[in-house]
């Protein structure tokens, strides 16, 4: 695994001093953060938790306080894949292959969610993990959040599922869009094509969100645009992790194939190029993109970068025209079907 440097020093305190201190001047600190571009073993949803560990203990031994994962990564991302979907069409092979996928996803609470969590504990990181979670028979792309005292400390998932997403993927809502508080910022995260959504952004603005985490599977050089657009949009850094992955990182054909432009790719093709990348609030690169395989891509994040570029630019503050344009979020869950027992109708009439 190819190891990006966040500098020539070779770690870094677990959690700055200034800010477990209380000192009055939080934005004094650094952070050192790792994003990981590696991919799934896909179908074998142990194994890649081994590999998550394997990962987050290499980015601690270096530092990290900070780690965040691709999309989808423990679950997988089923790219090339059509589940045998045409229109008003199912396919006998389309739907076994959801039956796989749907196994290899996760559910939570549930015991790979408490892995995650024992991992996060034992290396100290704070951990930003995708993962495919499974809800019954509903799977969502979610992002998992846990702290370095080995808490699970919640969830965000997809709101808007792209194109075939839709197809093997639920709709997430306004429930799960957090921005945890911490000592070492406010972290909070939005997965791939979410983050072209200019009032969902608006929703991690209005949070607070300093360091904002952009977990994707968009390998194209124009992602890089959208990252440096959302950290001088925000005043935030931006952590961008993608996988990279190779055909032979998939199943071999027939259980796996891959449809579109081209056909069946070789076992060396490359599928999806990484570009992960770590933007400063001025929209500076500090590190990455990488397109050449899979790594550890760390930089030390100077918290007074967001003061600084707040001064100039704040889109939820001195920036904002609220008596003009004002965003309302729904934030409460959205549910099929609710049951309400004949005692608590009785008790609630009473009241």
């Amino acid at each position: 695994m190819a190891l990006i440097p966040a500098s020539d020093s070779d770690t870094l305190p677990l959690i700055t001093e200034v800010n477990m201190s209380g000192s009055p001047d939080p934005s004094s600190g650094t952070v050192r953060a790792t994003v990981i571009q590696a991919s799934t073993i896909f179908y074998d949803t142990p194994a890649t938790l081994d590999k998550a560990e394997r990962l987050v203990a290499e980015a601690a031994s270096f530092g990290s306080q900070l780690v965040v994962f691709p999309e989808a990564f423990i679950g997988g991302y089923p790219r090339g894949s059509t589940f045998g979907v045409t229109v008003g069409i199912r396919s006998a092979k389309g739907t076994e292959d959801f039956r796989k996928y749907h196994a290899a996803a996760i559910d939570e609470p549930g015991p790979e969610v408490n892995r995650l969590a024992a991992i996060a504990g034992k290396y100290k990181v704070f951990l930003v993990m995708g993962v495919i979670e499974r809800a019954g028979y509903t799977l969502y792309c979610t992002v998992l959040f846990f702290d370095p005292l080995g808490r699970y400390l919640g969830k965000h998932r997809k709101l808007m599922p792209t194109a075939m997403e839709r197809v093997i993927w639920g709709f997430g809502d306004g429930s799960t869009i957090p921005v945890y508080e911490t000592p070492i910022g406010k972290i909070g995260a939005l997965i791939c094509w979410e983050n072209r959504m200019p009032l969902l952004r608006t929703a991690l603005y209005g949070k607070g969100v300093e360091i904002y985490c952009a977990p994707t599977a968009d390998a194209r050089e124009v992602w890089q645009s959208s990252m440096t657009h959302i950290a001088l949009e925000g005043g935030c850094f931006v952590l961008s992790a993608n996988q990279f992955c190779r055909r032979k990182d998939y199943p071999p054909p027939p259980e796996y194939e891959f449809a579109g432009v081209g056909g069946e790719p070789s076992a060396e093709a490359v599928v999806c190029a990484g570009g992960s990348v770590i933007m400063s609030p001025s929209g500076a690169v500090l590190a990455g993109p990488n397109y050449e395989g899979e790594a550890l891509i760390s930089a030390d994040l100077d918290l007074g970068e967001i003061v600084r570029a707040k001064f100039a630019f704040d889109v939820v503050g001195h920036y904002s025209r609220p008596e003009v344009l004002s965003l309302t979020v729904q934030d409460n869950p959205q549910h099929a079907v609710f049951f309400t027992s004949a005692a608590k109708r009785e008790n609630e009439q009473k009241s």
